[in-house]
């Protein structure tokens, strides 16, 4: 799958995250939570599985995290990269 676009997906609340793709080289994860320490490696992993899942090599995935749970989280990235994807 090829990203050829900016999409974003989610929301500001409580319990949910945004989640923003660009296209990129490579495939870049950044991750902004208050529980990166914690749940920071689970939250990259799913990231990636769900690239991977997809296709998606070349991407930057932006993920700003409000305590979001991991299903919430893989849905999430999963609609951002989808909605990258799509030409307009």
């Amino acid at each position: 799958m090829n990203i050829i676009r900016n999409a974003i997906a989610g929301t500001m609340e409580s319990s949910d995250l945004i989640v923003t793709v660009t296209p990129g080289s490579g495939l870049t994860i950044d991750i902004q939570s208050p529980v990166k320490r914690q749940f920071g490696d689970s939250i990259r992993r799913s990231a990636e599985e769900i690239a991977q899942d997809l296709g998606v090599t070349d991407a930057v995935i932006s993920i700003e995290d409000h305590g979001a749970l991991d299903c919430t989280i893989r849905a999430r990235i999963e609609t951002a990269l989808l909605r990258a994807s799509k030409e307009e």
